[in-house]
């Protein structure tokens, strides 16, 4: 068999040649969402941000107090960046397979084996990448890290706040007061400083491995963040591990039809093979 025909999910090239490939729904609205809020926030908070940080433009009209307005922009675009990272948060109890936490890290075999596939396409030891409907185990461990590093901004951020505000009391004092005494205020705002530039970091290599990832596998992988549809074999789709019965929106006929052709191939290789033939002339006369 064609090491690039839909043999299992996680192995295969959904983009190979003579493969039906079907519709599937992986990323649900609010994935969808939360992603470009947040993608948009980051953008404006790095803008405002490295401007507190050093001032790059200087305001000639003696009214308008730049730096405020800055810091008046950061303030809202921070609360807007929490707001979406909390309903992405949600998400991962509450959505399909593919936005389910389960389905960003896991110790069963096909994870590790994803995990593994991946590392070798990216160290040129592996032609094709390991397809798999939502995110590869690779991919999910880079966003598990980089939503520990949102955390770290946003408790930062919120300390920082009440710091400068010199509020020192009420919730925000409570929750987040006690980094600038732990650490001290410095190191808090240096932390929250340098996490900027691993956020920009992941952009960059974000798109760059999305467009990439698009092009090998031929899945919609690009179009899917904007209408959450990726194209995929029936066969992959059925045996996806992180599928739920109830996820994707699969039509019942894509997974029959999936279940019904790997029936044909299960008992294909099971069947018998046939014996020897016996030679055309036995038990007739030779006329020699």
């Amino acid at each position: 068999m064609n090491a690039s025909t839909d043999r299992t999910a996680g192995r295969t090239n959904p983009s190979a040649r003579g493969v039906d490939l079907d519709r599937v729904y992986i990323w649900e609205a609010p994935v969808r969402i939360a992603h470009w809020v947040i993608f948009f926030c980051i953008f404006v908070l790095g803008f405002t941000g490295y401007y507190m940080y050093k001032p790059f433009i200087i305001s000639r009209d003696g009214s308008v107090f730049l730096m405020a307005t800055m810091r008046f922009v950061h303030e809202v675009t921070a609360f807007v960046f929490i707001g979406a990272v909390l309903a992405r948060s949600y998400w991962w109890f509450t959505g399909n397979g593919w936005a389910h936490w389960t389905g960003f890290i896991s110790a069963k075999g096909w994870w590790r084996r994803g995990l593994w596939r991946q590392l070798k396409y990216y160290l040129f030891l592996r032609r094709e990448p390991s397809a798999h409907l939502g995110h590869n185990p690779l991919a999910a461990i880079t966003y598990m890290f980089i939503w520990t590093l949102f955390v770290v901004e946003i408790i930062t951020g919120l300390a920082l706040l009440d710091y400068s505000g010199g509020l020192g009391h009420g919730a925000l004092a409570f929750c987040f007061g006690w980094t600038t005494s732990l650490v001290g205020v410095q190191y808090v705002r240096e932390a929250h400083f340098l996490i900027l530039f691993a956020f920009l970091a992941f952009i960059i290599h974000h798109v760059y491995s999305a467009v990439l990832i698009s092009m090998e596998e031929g899945s919609g992988l690009m179009d899917g963040i904007f209408t959450g549809y990726k194209f995929f074999p029936a066969r992959c789709i059925a045996t996806d591990p992180s599928r739920r019965p109830e996820d994707g929106r699969v039509p019942p006929s894509v997974i029959a039809r999936s279940l019904e052709a790997m029936e044909g191939r299960k008992s294909t290789s099971e069947k018998p093979a046939a014996g020897p033939m016996p030679p055309s002339g036995s038990g007739a006369k030779s006329t020699g």
